[in-house]
């Protein structure tokens, strides 16, 4: 399955209605599978116009539990925690708080005691939709990290995963914002990375990060600049020159972006003669002449 990830670094650039309507545009030629690795505010599924997210499974993470039989209050678990998930308190047991907990298992291995018991917690969901456009199937695949959580890794890896399992042509992954390694994990083993941005002063700063990362993965990237119009993009060109990007794709400051948005309806399909809908369909003519098979 050939696998496309849609990043960029700053939130609010677009990178959700890139992906979105550029998973639609591919069903022409494709089974496409959708992942929405953004757990911390998934809204792929809203922008579909899905109602109701379906087919719950549990994110489930490791969780120490200790046995106070065999514990001696030695304390080397608190100490190999980098999470700060154990307290040691004098004169007591360790103390566990669960959503500081990354489940790396770091504790249960390094008690000299074997007073770590293995447990779990629920850390979030994914959730499978089905969709179908021109004939050909839209798989969904939601992650969505529970209120208070702080761990997002696993819930990606989680999300990705079920994604990964689905029988499709293509993947595209669309992720949260920044460049942590949240974003890293959707980064790996793909073939290539769209990168979303604005012609803005932050949205530079944060194309140029995606840009370092993506440099250093040694991946292929093309590039949108999304909002166009609404600022200077001679400095964003610039960069992308010096980084040797080939692909670079303009999506206009448009009126009907935020019309579609309020018909819930996404744009290749509300008004698909519109030039923003050209951009995204030449985008996936692209592709599909690097995928084939189309």
């Amino acid at each position: 399955m050939f696998r496309v990830t849609v990043t960029g670094g700053k939130g609010g650039t677009g990178k959700s209605f890139v992906a979105v309507n550029l998973a639609i545009a591919l069903t022409r030629y494709y089974e496409v599978v959708l992942a929405d690795v953004d757990v911390e505010a998934p809204n792929d599924y809203v922008l579909l116009g899905i109602n109701k997210l379906e087919n719950e499974e549990p994110i489930k993470v490791f969780l120490p539990f200790i046995d106070t039989g065999k514990c001696t209050r030695c304390g080397v678990c608190a100490k190999v925690c980098d999470t700060g998930a154990i307290l040691m308190p004098p004169n007591a047991y360790p103390v566990i708080f669960p959503r500081l907990c990354s489940g790396c298992k770091a504790c249960y291995y390094g008690c000299p005691y074997n007073a770590i018991i293995k447990g779990y917690h629920v850390l979030g969901y994914t959730y499978y939709n089905k969709l179908l456009y021109n004939n050909k199937t839209l798989h969904l695949v939601t992650g969505v990290l529970r209120e208070g959580e702080e761990h997002t890794p696993p819930a990606v890896l989680a999300t990705r995963k079920r994604a990964e399992n689905i029988n499709g042509d293509i993947l595209i992954l669309d992720t949260g914002a920044g460049t942590g390694n949240q974003i890293s994990l959707s980064l790996q083993n793909t073939n290539l990375v769209i990168a979303v941005t604005e012609p803005t002063p932050l949205g530079l700063h944060d194309l140029l990060s995606i840009l370092e990362v993506v440099k250093g993965m040694n991946l292929g990237v093309w590039v949108v600049i999304n909002k166009y119009g609404v600022g200077d993009p001679s400095r964003h060109l610039e960069i992308l020159e010096k980084y040797g990007v080939e692909k670079i794709y303009r999506i206009p400051f448009n009126r009907d972006v935020v019309e579609t948005y309020i018909y819930g309806k996404p744009i290749v399909l509300a008004k698909p003669s519109s030039i923003v809908s050209k951009t995204i369909y030449d985008l996936s003519i692209d592709l599909v002449k690097v995928i084939g098979g189309g």
